[in-house]
C-alpha cells in the first residue's frame, strides 16, 4: 500500500481558533495541507465584512439563507447551494435568513490571506 508521509490529525471543532460566528482551520498549522477553511455558524444579522484573498473562496451552504455581495453583484444563497468567488474579487455576505446560517467556507491555501476593505458608511 502506498501512504503519503505525514501525521494524522484528529481535532475536536472546540480547540480550533474561533471568533464570533466562525472556527478557523489554517491548514500550515497541520504540516504541509494546503487549504484552509472557516466552519461558521452565524446569527441573522450577522456575517463577514467586504474583504478579498488571492486565491478562490468556496461557500459551501449547509444550512440558512445569506445574500453575498461578489463584485457588483447580489447573490442570494441558501442550504444546499454552493458560492464560488474568484481571486482578488471584494466579497462578502450575511444571514439574511430567520434562523442559523451553517456553512464551511474553504479557502484554497494552507494559509488564510485576506485584505478587509473598509466600507464607506456615511451614506445610512
Amino acid at each position: 500500500m502506498n501512504q503519503r508521509r505525514g501525521k494524522t490529525h484528529v481535532i475536536d471543532r472546540q480547540d480550533l481558533p474561533h471568533g464570533k460566528i466562525a472556527h478557523k482551520f489554517e491548514g500550515e498549522s497541520y504540516g504541509s495541507v494546503n487549504v484552509s477553511f472557516y466552519l461558521v455558524d452565524c446569527p441573522p444579522g450577522k456575517g463577514a465584512g467586504l474583504h478579498t484573498h488571492p486565491y478562490e473562496e468556496i461557500f459551501v451552504m449547509q444550512e440558512g439563507e445569506a445574500t453575498f455581495t461578489v463584485g457588483e453583484a447580489t447573490i442570494e444563497a441558501n442550504g444546499g447551494q454552493i458560492v464560488v468567488v474568484p481571486a482578488g474579487v471584494p466579497h462578502k455576505f450575511v444571514n439574511s435568513g430567520n434562523g442559523p446560517l451553517r456553512q464551511v467556507d474553504i479557502h484554497a491555501s494552507g494559509r488564510m490571506r485576506q485584505d478587509d476593505i473598509p466600507e464607506d458608511t456615511s451614506a445610512e
